[in-house]
């Protein structure tokens, strides 16, 4: 059973940073997609980012530009930077993996928050 672990959440005002992770218990992202996805109170659930087991990334049309996706396979870890951050991007963050999505393995979630 594959196991994925988000790290990195916080609160942040308007404009600042933040640096997601996702850490897998193998090598999974070396040789599978996977995803971003966050889920906000009272809406569904929406792809962030989609990333190939070979590294190329897509964004949804209200993080491209200030979202971006990468990875680092001799740590099993995939990142989330988020920069200009904005009040509409507070939402619960999960990245996921496993065949293809709907994907069969998911973190527990990490909070982001964004607010002054």
């Amino acid at each position: 059973q594959e196991q994925l672990e988000e790290s990195g959440g916080d609160l942040v005002q308007p404009g600042g940073s933040l640096r997601l992770s996702c850490t897998a218990s193998t090598n999974i992202f070396s040789r599978a997609p996977m995803g971003w996805y966050r889920q906000a109170p009272g809406k569904e659930r929406e792809l962030v980012a989609a990333v190939t087991f070979g590294g190329s990334a897509s964004y949804a049309d209200s993080v491209k530009g200030r979202f971006t996706a990468s990875k680092d396979n001799d740590k099993n870890t995939v990142y989330l930077q988020m920069n200009n951050l904005k009040p509409e991007d507070t939402a619960v963050y999960y990245c996921a993996t496993g065949g293809l999505p709907p994907f069969r393995y998911w973190g527990q979630g990490t909070q982001v928050t964004v607010s002054s």
